[in-house]
Protein backbone atom coordinates (compact mmCIF):
# COMPACT_ATOMS: atom_id res chain seq x y z
CA UNK A 1 0.00 0.00 0.00
CA UNK A 2 1.63 3.36 -1.15
CA UNK A 3 2.16 6.45 1.35
CA UNK A 4 0.16 8.45 -1.29
CA UNK A 5 -2.66 6.78 -1.60
CA UNK A 6 -4.92 9.99 -0.55
CA UNK A 7 -2.91 12.36 -2.48
CA UNK A 8 -2.08 11.64 -5.95
CA UNK A 9 0.45 13.74 -7.65
CA UNK A 10 -1.05 15.97 -10.12
CA UNK A 11 -0.40 15.36 -13.53
CA UNK A 12 2.83 17.30 -15.23
CA UNK A 13 1.62 19.47 -18.42
CA UNK A 14 3.66 21.25 -21.00
CA UNK A 15 3.19 23.88 -23.27
CA UNK A 16 2.66 22.15 -26.60
CA UNK A 17 0.89 24.41 -29.09
CA UNK A 18 -1.85 22.92 -31.32
CA UNK A 19 -1.71 23.59 -34.68
CA UNK A 20 -3.94 26.24 -36.53
CA UNK A 21 -7.03 26.01 -38.42
CA UNK A 22 -4.90 26.50 -41.99
CA UNK A 23 -2.11 23.72 -40.92
CA UNK A 24 -4.80 21.19 -39.70
CA UNK A 25 -6.73 21.57 -43.37
CA UNK A 26 -3.23 21.62 -45.30
CA UNK A 27 -2.21 18.23 -43.70
CA UNK A 28 -5.75 16.95 -44.47
CA UNK A 29 -5.74 17.98 -48.03
CA UNK A 30 -2.37 16.22 -48.70
CA UNK A 31 -4.14 12.70 -48.80
CA UNK A 32 -6.57 14.16 -51.80
CA UNK A 33 -3.71 16.01 -53.49
CA UNK A 34 -3.40 13.21 -56.66
CA UNK A 35 -5.67 14.37 -59.51
CA UNK A 36 -7.95 11.83 -59.79
CA UNK A 37 -10.17 12.74 -56.51
CA UNK A 38 -10.00 16.45 -58.33
CA UNK A 39 -13.57 16.14 -59.23
CA UNK A 40 -14.72 16.33 -55.96
CA UNK A 41 -12.94 19.39 -54.82
CA UNK A 42 -15.36 21.04 -53.81
CA UNK A 43 -16.21 18.59 -51.21
CA UNK A 44 -13.22 17.68 -49.76
CA UNK A 45 -12.90 21.19 -48.67
CA UNK A 46 -16.07 21.27 -47.22
CA UNK A 47 -14.78 17.96 -45.95
CA UNK A 48 -11.98 19.44 -44.07
CA UNK A 49 -13.73 21.93 -42.19
CA UNK A 50 -15.86 19.45 -40.87
CA UNK A 51 -12.61 17.20 -39.89
CA UNK A 52 -11.15 20.41 -38.20
CA UNK A 53 -14.39 21.45 -36.19
CA UNK A 54 -14.68 18.14 -34.60
CA UNK A 55 -10.95 18.28 -33.55
CA UNK A 56 -11.69 21.21 -31.98
CA UNK A 57 -15.45 20.27 -30.34
CA UNK A 58 -14.04 17.18 -27.81
CA UNK A 59 -15.77 13.77 -27.60
CA UNK A 60 -14.92 13.46 -31.10
CA UNK A 61 -12.03 10.56 -29.78
CA UNK A 62 -14.68 7.83 -29.64
CA UNK A 63 -18.11 9.34 -31.07
CA UNK A 64 -20.02 5.56 -31.03
CA UNK A 65 -20.77 5.10 -27.25
CA UNK A 66 -23.24 2.96 -25.17
CA UNK A 67 -23.38 2.91 -21.44
CA UNK A 68 -21.04 0.72 -19.51
CA UNK A 69 -23.67 -1.63 -18.24
CA UNK A 70 -22.73 -4.73 -15.81
CA UNK A 71 -19.38 -5.56 -14.68
CA UNK A 72 -17.43 -2.70 -15.35
CA UNK A 73 -16.97 -0.32 -12.03
CA UNK A 74 -18.98 2.53 -13.57
CA UNK A 75 -21.76 1.13 -15.31
CA UNK A 76 -23.05 4.48 -16.78
CA UNK A 77 -19.42 5.42 -17.81
CA UNK A 78 -20.65 6.16 -21.76
CA UNK A 79 -17.88 3.38 -23.33
CA UNK A 80 -16.46 3.19 -26.37
CA UNK A 81 -18.19 1.03 -28.69
CA UNK A 82 -15.01 0.20 -30.62
CA UNK A 83 -13.19 -0.46 -27.46
CA UNK A 84 -15.83 -3.07 -26.56
CA UNK A 85 -15.69 -4.50 -29.85
CA UNK A 86 -12.01 -5.58 -29.43
CA UNK A 87 -12.57 -6.63 -25.51
CA UNK A 88 -15.37 -8.89 -26.88
CA UNK A 89 -12.61 -10.35 -29.48
CA UNK A 90 -9.75 -10.63 -26.90
CA UNK A 91 -12.51 -12.42 -24.73
CA UNK A 92 -13.33 -15.07 -27.56
CA UNK A 93 -9.59 -15.65 -28.22
CA UNK A 94 -9.04 -16.17 -24.45
CA UNK A 95 -11.92 -18.74 -24.58
CA UNK A 96 -10.41 -20.81 -27.42
CA UNK A 97 -6.70 -20.88 -25.51
CA UNK A 98 -8.44 -22.12 -22.52
CA UNK A 99 -10.69 -24.53 -24.04
CA UNK A 100 -9.34 -28.01 -23.63
CA UNK A 101 -8.89 -30.52 -26.16
CA UNK A 102 -8.40 -27.93 -28.62
CA UNK A 103 -5.36 -27.79 -31.01
CA UNK A 104 -2.31 -26.68 -29.90
CA UNK A 105 -2.04 -22.87 -31.60
CA UNK A 106 1.25 -21.15 -32.10
CA UNK A 107 1.17 -17.68 -33.71
CA UNK A 108 4.21 -17.49 -36.14
CA UNK A 109 5.24 -13.54 -36.51
CA UNK A 110 7.38 -12.74 -39.61
CA UNK A 111 9.26 -9.32 -38.06
CA UNK A 112 10.74 -7.87 -40.91
CA UNK A 113 9.39 -4.81 -42.90
CA UNK A 114 10.14 -6.05 -46.33
CA UNK A 115 8.01 -7.80 -48.33
CA UNK A 116 7.66 -7.84 -52.61
CA UNK A 117 4.10 -6.01 -52.56
CA UNK A 118 5.78 -2.65 -52.87
CA UNK A 119 9.07 -0.56 -52.90
CA UNK A 120 11.72 -3.69 -52.24
CA UNK A 121 10.43 -5.84 -54.99
CA UNK A 122 10.87 -8.88 -52.81
CA UNK A 123 9.88 -11.05 -49.90
CA UNK A 124 11.55 -11.29 -46.57
CA UNK A 125 14.00 -13.97 -45.52
CA UNK A 126 12.22 -13.68 -41.98
CA UNK A 127 8.76 -14.38 -44.02
CA UNK A 128 10.51 -17.47 -45.88
CA UNK A 129 11.23 -18.85 -42.44
CA UNK A 130 8.28 -18.40 -40.64
CA UNK A 131 6.24 -20.35 -43.36
CA UNK A 132 9.27 -23.21 -42.71
CA UNK A 133 8.63 -22.65 -38.84
CA UNK A 134 4.24 -23.20 -39.69
CA UNK A 135 4.69 -26.15 -41.82
CA UNK A 136 7.30 -28.22 -39.56
CA UNK A 137 4.69 -27.78 -36.79
CA UNK A 138 1.54 -28.09 -38.69
CA UNK A 139 2.83 -31.23 -40.58
CA UNK A 140 4.71 -33.10 -37.46
CA UNK A 141 2.85 -32.03 -34.28
CA UNK A 142 -0.84 -31.21 -35.68
CA UNK A 143 -0.81 -27.91 -34.39
CA UNK A 144 -2.94 -25.26 -35.20
CA UNK A 145 -0.73 -21.72 -36.56
CA UNK A 146 -1.53 -18.31 -37.71
CA UNK A 147 0.84 -16.24 -39.35
CA UNK A 148 1.30 -12.67 -38.27
CA UNK A 149 3.08 -11.07 -41.32
CA UNK A 150 4.11 -7.21 -39.99
CA UNK A 151 5.11 -6.47 -43.47
CA UNK A 152 1.95 -5.37 -44.46
CA UNK A 153 2.05 -2.26 -42.89
CA UNK A 154 4.43 -0.99 -45.54
CA UNK A 155 1.83 -2.59 -48.27
CA UNK A 156 -1.65 -2.62 -47.35
CA UNK A 157 -4.26 0.12 -47.39
CA UNK A 158 -5.37 0.80 -43.91
CA UNK A 159 -2.66 -1.83 -42.09
CA UNK A 160 -1.64 0.32 -39.23
CA UNK A 161 0.37 -0.25 -35.81
CA UNK A 162 -0.26 3.43 -34.24
CA UNK A 163 2.77 4.16 -31.64
CA UNK A 164 2.19 3.76 -28.36
CA UNK A 165 1.09 6.99 -26.40
CA UNK A 166 2.64 6.13 -22.94
CA UNK A 167 -0.45 6.35 -21.15
CA UNK A 168 1.79 3.45 -18.42
CA UNK A 169 4.05 6.06 -17.35
CA UNK A 170 1.68 8.20 -16.11
CA UNK A 171 -0.36 5.36 -14.85
CA UNK A 172 -0.55 1.80 -15.18
CA UNK A 173 -4.54 1.64 -14.84
CA UNK A 174 -4.39 5.07 -17.45
CA UNK A 175 -2.98 1.66 -20.05
CA UNK A 176 -6.19 -0.12 -20.67
CA UNK A 177 -6.22 -3.85 -21.87
CA UNK A 178 -7.26 -3.23 -25.27
CA UNK A 179 -5.42 -0.48 -25.72
CA UNK A 180 -8.16 2.48 -25.59
CA UNK A 181 -5.82 4.98 -27.21
CA UNK A 182 -7.08 4.22 -30.74
CA UNK A 183 -9.16 4.46 -33.14
CA UNK A 184 -9.08 8.31 -32.29
CA UNK A 185 -11.74 9.63 -34.89
CA UNK A 186 -10.75 13.51 -33.80
CA UNK A 187 -7.14 12.97 -35.53
CA UNK A 188 -7.92 10.54 -37.78
CA UNK A 189 -5.88 7.71 -35.72
CA UNK A 190 -7.75 5.08 -37.31
CA UNK A 191 -7.48 1.58 -39.25
CA UNK A 192 -5.20 0.46 -36.44
CA UNK A 193 -4.16 -3.36 -36.76
CA UNK A 194 -4.12 -4.27 -33.23
CA UNK A 195 -7.40 -4.58 -32.40
CA UNK A 196 -6.96 -7.39 -34.37
CA UNK A 197 -3.74 -8.81 -33.39
CA UNK A 198 -4.35 -8.59 -29.49
CA UNK A 199 -6.67 -11.81 -30.07
CA UNK A 200 -3.95 -13.21 -31.88
CA UNK A 201 -1.80 -13.61 -29.05
CA UNK A 202 -4.03 -14.15 -26.31
CA UNK A 203 -5.67 -17.16 -28.64
CA UNK A 204 -2.07 -18.49 -28.96
CA UNK A 205 -0.55 -21.44 -26.67
CA UNK A 206 2.98 -20.32 -27.79
CA UNK A 207 3.84 -17.57 -29.79
CA UNK A 208 7.40 -17.38 -32.18
CA UNK A 209 9.11 -14.48 -33.37
CA UNK A 210 11.06 -14.48 -36.70
CA UNK A 211 12.70 -11.00 -37.81
CA UNK A 212 16.16 -9.76 -38.89
CA UNK A 213 17.81 -6.65 -37.34
CA UNK A 214 17.87 -3.22 -38.70
CA UNK A 215 20.58 -0.76 -37.49
CA UNK A 216 21.05 -3.03 -34.29
CA UNK A 217 17.28 -2.68 -33.60
CA UNK A 218 14.39 -4.75 -33.91
CA UNK A 219 12.53 -3.16 -37.39
CA UNK A 220 10.13 -0.56 -37.12
CA UNK A 221 7.03 -2.66 -37.85
CA UNK A 222 8.06 -5.16 -35.06
CA UNK A 223 8.41 -2.53 -32.41
CA UNK A 224 5.74 -0.55 -33.01
CA UNK A 225 3.32 -3.82 -31.74
CA UNK A 226 5.91 -4.51 -29.00
CA UNK A 227 5.38 -0.68 -27.66
CA UNK A 228 1.51 -1.76 -28.23
CA UNK A 229 1.83 -5.06 -26.31
CA UNK A 230 2.51 -2.86 -23.02
CA UNK A 231 -1.41 -3.20 -22.18
CA UNK A 232 -1.19 -6.62 -21.90
CA UNK A 233 1.44 -6.78 -19.51
CA UNK A 234 -0.59 -5.23 -16.22
CA UNK A 235 -2.98 -3.48 -18.33
CA UNK A 236 -6.60 -2.66 -16.92
CA UNK A 237 -9.13 -4.33 -18.38
CA UNK A 238 -11.83 -1.58 -17.17
CA UNK A 239 -11.90 1.64 -19.07
CA UNK A 240 -14.98 2.95 -16.41
CA UNK A 241 -12.67 2.68 -13.54
CA UNK A 242 -10.15 5.65 -14.64
CA UNK A 243 -13.90 7.00 -16.78
CA UNK A 244 -11.50 6.84 -19.60
CA UNK A 245 -8.60 9.19 -19.98
CA UNK A 246 -8.69 10.83 -16.38
CA UNK A 247 -5.09 11.26 -15.53
CA UNK A 248 -5.43 11.63 -12.03
CA UNK A 249 -7.77 8.94 -11.16
CA UNK A 250 -5.37 6.52 -12.83
CA UNK A 251 -2.98 7.94 -10.68
CA UNK A 252 -5.01 7.49 -7.18
CA UNK A 253 -5.76 4.11 -8.42
CA UNK A 254 -2.53 3.01 -8.87
CA UNK A 255 -1.48 3.92 -5.30
CA UNK A 256 -4.55 2.31 -4.10
CA UNK A 257 -2.66 -0.81 -5.11
CA UNK A 258 -2.41 -2.15 -8.37
CA UNK A 259 -2.27 -5.63 -9.36
CA UNK A 260 -0.60 -5.69 -12.46
CA UNK A 261 -2.78 -8.13 -14.68
CA UNK A 262 -0.47 -10.53 -16.38
CA UNK A 263 -2.65 -11.30 -19.70
CA UNK A 264 -0.30 -13.35 -21.55
CA UNK A 265 1.24 -15.14 -18.81
CA UNK A 266 2.38 -18.80 -19.24
CA UNK A 267 2.16 -18.44 -22.94
CA UNK A 268 5.33 -20.18 -24.37
CA UNK A 269 7.50 -17.99 -26.60
CA UNK A 270 10.64 -18.53 -29.14
CA UNK A 271 12.94 -16.66 -30.89
CA UNK A 272 14.66 -16.89 -34.15
CA UNK A 273 16.97 -13.69 -35.11
CA UNK A 274 19.11 -13.40 -38.25
CA UNK A 275 21.62 -10.79 -39.63
CA UNK A 276 23.81 -9.70 -42.07
CA UNK A 277 26.60 -8.29 -40.12
CA UNK A 278 26.13 -6.65 -36.94
CA UNK A 279 23.38 -6.71 -33.60
CA UNK A 280 21.87 -10.04 -33.39
CA UNK A 281 22.56 -11.02 -30.11
CA UNK A 282 21.61 -7.26 -28.75
CA UNK A 283 18.18 -7.90 -30.34
CA UNK A 284 17.41 -11.39 -29.79
CA UNK A 285 18.31 -11.03 -26.31
CA UNK A 286 16.11 -8.03 -25.80
CA UNK A 287 13.22 -9.84 -27.30
CA UNK A 288 13.33 -12.64 -24.98
CA UNK A 289 13.96 -10.50 -22.00
CA UNK A 290 10.68 -8.63 -23.28
CA UNK A 291 8.64 -11.73 -23.43
CA UNK A 292 10.02 -12.99 -19.94
CA UNK A 293 9.03 -9.88 -18.46
CA UNK A 294 5.38 -10.56 -19.60
CA UNK A 295 5.75 -13.75 -18.01
CA UNK A 296 5.79 -15.79 -20.68
CA UNK A 297 7.88 -18.80 -20.78
CA UNK A 298 10.82 -19.62 -22.96
CA UNK A 299 10.31 -22.90 -24.73
CA UNK A 300 14.02 -24.14 -23.83
CA UNK A 301 17.71 -24.70 -25.10
CA UNK A 302 17.91 -23.87 -29.21
CA UNK A 303 14.69 -22.15 -29.01
CA UNK A 304 16.47 -19.32 -28.74
CA UNK A 305 18.92 -18.32 -31.42
CA UNK A 306 20.32 -15.47 -33.83
CA UNK A 307 22.46 -16.58 -36.61
CA UNK A 308 24.29 -14.44 -39.37
CA UNK A 309 23.10 -15.01 -43.29
CA UNK A 310 25.62 -14.44 -45.93
CA UNK A 311 27.87 -12.63 -43.35
CA UNK A 312 28.94 -9.35 -45.11
CA UNK A 313 28.17 -10.82 -48.08
CA UNK A 314 25.75 -8.76 -51.26
CA UNK A 315 22.68 -7.98 -49.80
CA UNK A 316 21.87 -8.96 -53.49
CA UNK A 317 22.64 -12.22 -52.43
CA UNK A 318 21.07 -12.54 -49.10
CA UNK A 319 17.86 -15.12 -50.43
CA UNK A 320 20.99 -17.11 -51.75
CA UNK A 321 22.77 -17.24 -49.18
CA UNK A 322 19.89 -18.57 -47.29
CA UNK A 323 19.09 -21.20 -49.39
CA UNK A 324 22.66 -22.72 -48.90
CA UNK A 325 22.14 -22.27 -45.51
CA UNK A 326 20.57 -25.75 -44.74
CA UNK A 327 22.27 -25.86 -41.17
CA UNK A 328 20.10 -22.66 -40.42
CA UNK A 329 17.32 -23.13 -41.59
CA UNK A 330 17.26 -26.85 -39.65
CA UNK A 331 18.12 -24.67 -36.45
CA UNK A 332 15.02 -22.67 -37.09
CA UNK A 333 12.70 -25.84 -37.69
CA UNK A 334 13.68 -27.42 -34.42
CA UNK A 335 13.21 -24.34 -32.87
CA UNK A 336 9.74 -24.70 -34.01
CA UNK A 337 9.81 -28.15 -32.97
CA UNK A 338 11.07 -27.01 -29.58
CA UNK A 339 8.34 -24.47 -29.09
CA UNK A 340 5.38 -26.74 -30.02
CA UNK A 341 6.77 -29.57 -27.64
CA UNK A 342 6.96 -26.78 -24.55
CA UNK A 343 3.25 -25.89 -25.44
CA UNK A 344 2.32 -29.29 -24.79
CA UNK A 345 4.07 -29.78 -21.57
CA UNK A 346 2.62 -26.96 -20.71
CA UNK A 347 -0.76 -27.40 -21.35
CA UNK A 348 -0.18 -30.36 -19.85
CA UNK A 349 0.88 -28.54 -16.50
CA UNK A 350 4.46 -30.52 -17.06
CA UNK A 351 6.60 -27.13 -17.42
CA UNK A 352 7.06 -23.84 -15.49
CA UNK A 353 9.75 -20.92 -14.92
CA UNK A 354 8.95 -20.81 -11.31
CA UNK A 355 7.15 -21.69 -7.94
CA UNK A 356 3.37 -20.15 -8.54
CA UNK A 357 3.57 -20.05 -4.68
CA UNK A 358 6.08 -17.44 -4.92
CA UNK A 359 5.24 -13.58 -4.47
CA UNK A 360 6.98 -11.16 -6.87
CA UNK A 361 8.31 -8.53 -4.59
CA UNK A 362 8.50 -6.30 -7.72
CA UNK A 363 5.36 -6.75 -9.91
CA UNK A 364 6.29 -4.06 -12.24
Amino acid sequence: MSLFKSRAPEPRKSDIQKINQDEFKDRFLQRFRDPVYDRFRETINEMADVAWNANQEGGHKAPFTSKAGPGFKDPNYDLSDDWRAARDKIRAAQVRHDTPGLKDRILVISGANRNDQTCPGETSKSRLLAQMAQKTVEDEYGCETELLDLSLVTSEFGKTIHPCKGCVSTAMPLCHFPCSCYPNHSLGQVDDWMNDIYPMWVAAHGVMIITPVYWYQAPSALKLMIDRMVCADGGNPDPTSTHGKDAKKAKELELEGWDYPRHLENRVFSVVVHGDAVGVDHVRTSLSSWMRDMKMLPAGNNSDIGRYVGYYGPYAESHVALEKDVAFQEEVKNAARILAQSVRAQRLGKLSSENPELKDPRPK
